[in-house]
């Protein structure tokens, strides 16, 4: 382990959950100690009571990030071309129809979300296994598909900042929630809206304990246990 690393470890106390504000009070420290040289992200990790292998038990959703997620986030917004000339000053930074799509089919992937209009998906389906892999397929559960008249909106609440997330095998998701440089209020608030999309992702088919541990932690850096009752009010 790095002297770095043993420093950032030093901020810990053996065993203890921290609430979100000794969290991000242990994050501002690292930041002036001993973070990494580049600003490093913000990640959450939550460890659910679930069963994956069951569909019912299933949890993929999106959270709005009130704060913003400390980046430029470039969308691309896929339309049919009847509808092209609409969608024109939506704010997505391209905007393209079959020969996009014929772009995304030869390996070109230049965006951090492509969205999609409810007229095209039949044809978006055959990029399937280009963007699915990738989290980048547009989907209605995840924000990414609406009709023309609501593509504008759709567009601002995802350049805003909006992490999709989704249940690995174990029953764990985990996000990028803001960057290092973030005030701890802006932090605070993310954190806030990410345990709110979480908890109302619940599945019905949820047996006992839903949220079973959480942490923060930063890209290189220390792992923060949260205290559970801090954050599920």
């Amino acid at each position: 382990m790095s002297k770095r690393l043993k420093k950032a470890r030093e901020l810990l106390e053996c065993d203890k959950k921290y609430t979100v504000n000794e969290s991000l009070n242990i994050l501002s420290l690292y930041k002036a100690q001993c973070a990494a040289k580049f600003n490093e992200t913000v990640d959450i990790v939550v460890k659910l009571g679930i069963d994956t292998k069951h569909s019912d038990q299933m949890v993929r959703s999106t959270a709005l990030m009130p704060s913003g997620l400390g980046k430029e986030i470039k969308v691309a917004l896929i339309t049919s071309e009847n509808e092209l000339e609409l969608a024109e000053n939506c704010g997505a930074d391209t905007v393209g129809s079959s020969d996009f799509i014929e772009e995304i089919k030869g390996g070109a992937l230049h965006f951090d979300i492509y969205a999609a209009t409810q007229s095209i998906m039949p044809k978006v389906a055959m990029l399937g296994k280009i963007l699915g892999p990738k989290g980048l397929m547009p989907n209605p559960k995840l924000g990414t598909v609406a009709n023309i008249k609501e593509v504008k909106s759709m567009i601002e609440r995802l350049k805003s900042g909006q992490v999709a997330y989704k249940a690995e095998k174990e029953g764990i998701i985990h996000a990028g929630i803001g960057k290092l440089d973030f005030e701890k209020d802006a932090l605070s608030k993310n954190i806030a809206s990410f345990f709110e999309s979480v908890l109302s992702a619940k599945p019905k088919a949820a047996q006992g304990t839903y949220v079973r541990y959480a942490c923060l932690s930063t890209s290189q850096g220390i792992s923060i246990p949260l205290d559970l009752n801090s954050v599920l009010r």
